[in-house]
């Protein structure tokens, strides 16, 4: 039984540049999965009506994806988990840990665009996990970019072998379908459809004249040489090369028009891996051990605004999770115990009595967890390769109604908690400093003080060059350094000491000065 239930799941995340179009994949996956009954009105303002996974207020207003959604839907006698990843740059930190929490990816591109920077960075580091990757080309009733030009591009840029499983006849305006070169059926495009059912028509090869009466002369002549020149170029599909991570299957469709996703969620339930083994800090962890571990990727504050709740998201890596069972917190060196974990089906949740290697549940949380603790049944170790980064861009914040002192503590916790941003208190004085990756994430900071806290701030941007954590086997080194350079010296949200540089020379000097300190460009030392 329980290696039945490790053998259904398939969980994996979606990821793409901003505009690409991988929500909207998201949520039709999500129809064609039966999990939904309806979409959101994807081409509409978003501020009207937003895509299933987008729930967050800011999200709806902005049309972007700013949070990790977890989704879970059955298909085909497999539970399905989506983790739809935040697109754009500023929130890159909550995608690459999102992959530290899937098994497989669907990649999607735009074929007006092709690969762009932030494709680019996220193929870095499925490459670095070995993360099996599907690639989804969107948008095809675009005019975009040659199709071969298109294999080209993807292997030169994101440094991967791919091998198309499916081929589109033309693009834009004449694009008429797409042939699927492993059935040799096609699946005739119909504009603005926007039902459920594919138009499959099965042919004995590419010289039956139905072909040439469905799509035309030109378009036949075209397809014969394009399929006869993949037949020449790539071998018969190698499926342990996808499953390690060497070779990407590329499928063409249009997901706002439902086209194609029948066959990319089909393909990804026949090829997809099922939970793989982790890696702890002390041994390797193989699903089908009987005892539960699981880490925390993902924390989210005020998942329900009406409740001032804190999630963390956990994925299960071995055993069987249960409900009302106490469990070892390794960081905190506490037993724990959960009375209600949930399962998402976007913002919708339910609580769940068992979940298996491969599920996300959500954990209520009073703070007791942190991005990267670890559970388990007892076993001191600790899941690797939660990636965290230097801040790049710093900011401190102004309370500016001092009646709301509690609720802006409060807020800032909770928020920076979530992973995007970090907190940096002075340690000398009471600065409150943020640091993040980007400028949006201050936006989304301070819209949700206001309207998830009711503290209204105004951020001041500091020119800071760097956070490097500070430690050292000498702790008067430390005690010299605070009064040598006390205005920038902080304390991180673990009482860390941090020293945030004012410029990358500053920051030299400060190393040569001080041989004895370390500075980290990470928190991970502290691991």
């Amino acid at each position: 039984m329980f290696e039945a239930e490790i053998s259904k799941r398939k969980t994996f995340a979606v990821i793409a540049h901003p505009d690409a179009g991988k929500t909207t994949l998201t949520e039709k996956l999500l129809l064609f999965g039966g999990a939904i009954q309806t979409a959101g009105a994807v081409k509409s303002n978003k501020i009207q009506k937003s895509t299933t996974s987008d729930f967050m207020e800011i999200e709806k207003q902005r049309g972007i994806s700013v949070a990790t959604s977890v989704m879970s839907f059955e298909y085909r006698d497999k539970l399905i988990n989506i983790l739809d990843t935040p697109g754009h740059k500023d929130f890159a930190e909550d995608t690459y840990r999102t992959l530290t929490a899937v098994d497989s990816v669907i990649l999607v591109i735009d074929c007006v665009k092709g690969v762009e920077e932030q494709t680019e960075r996220l193929m870095e580091v499925c490459r670095m996990r070995k993360t099996p990757v599907i690639v989804f080309v969107n948008k095809m009733d675009r005019d975009g970019k040659d199709s071969f030009d298109l294999l080209d591009e993807l292997e030169k840029k994101l440094h991967i072998s791919v091998q198309p499983l499916s081929w589109p006849i033309g693009n834009g305006s004449h694009f008429k379908g797409v042939y699927n070169l492993v059935s040799q059926s096609l699946n005739i495009f119909t504009p603005g459809k926007q039902k459920l059912t594919d138009d499959y028509i099965e042919f004995k090869d590419l010289t039956d004249p139905l072909l040439e009466n469905k799509i035309g002369k030109t378009e036949t002549a075209q397809l014969q040489e394009d399929v006869s020149l993949i037949n020449g170029v790539y071998p018969p599909f190698d499926v342990p090369a996808y499953q390690a991570g060497d070779l990407a299957p590329v499928y063409f469709g249009s997901a706002v028009n439902n086209f194609g996703v029948q066959e990319l969620l089909d393909t990804f339930v026949d090829l997809a891996p099922t939970p793989k083994h982790r890696e702890t800090n002390l041994r390797i962890v193989e699903p089908n051990e009987s005892k539960f571990t699981g880490f925390v990727f993902k924390i989210h504050a005020n998942l329900d605004p009406k409740h001032r709740d804190r999630i963390a998201f956990v994925r299960i890596c071995s055993g069987v999770f249960k409900r009302n069972t106490f469990y070892f917190h390794v960081r905190n060196g506490k037993e724990m115990r959960f009375n209600n974990p949930t399962t998402f089906m976007a913002s919708q949740k339910n609580v769940v009595d068992e979940a298996y290697p491969g599920d996300v549940v959500g954990l209520y949380d009073s703070g007791n967890f942190k991005i990267g603790d670890t559970l388990t049944e007892g076993e001191k170790m600790m899941f690797k390769g939660i990636p965290s980064f230097s801040p790049e861009i710093f900011k401190e914040i102004i309370n500016k109604n001092p009646l709301k002192t509690k609720q802006l503590q409060k807020g800032v916790e909770q928020l920076t908690d979530e992973g995007v941003a970090q907190l940096f208190r002075s340690y000398h004085g009471s600065r409150i400093v943020v640091g993040t990756v980007g400028e949006l994430q201050f936006e989304v900071i301070q819209h949700r003080l206001l309207h998830e806290y009711g503290a209204e701030v105004r951020m001041e941007h500091l020119s800071y060059y760097k956070a490097c954590w500070m430690t050292s086997t000498n702790k008067s080194k430390i005690e010299e350094f605070i009064k040598y350079k006390g205005s920038n010296v902080f304390r991180d949200k673990d009482e860390n000491f941090v020293y945030i540089a004012e410029s990358s020379w500053m920051l030299d000097v400060a190393i040569k000065d001080f041989p004895d300190i370390t500075f980290h460009h990470t928190s991970e030392f502290k691991l």
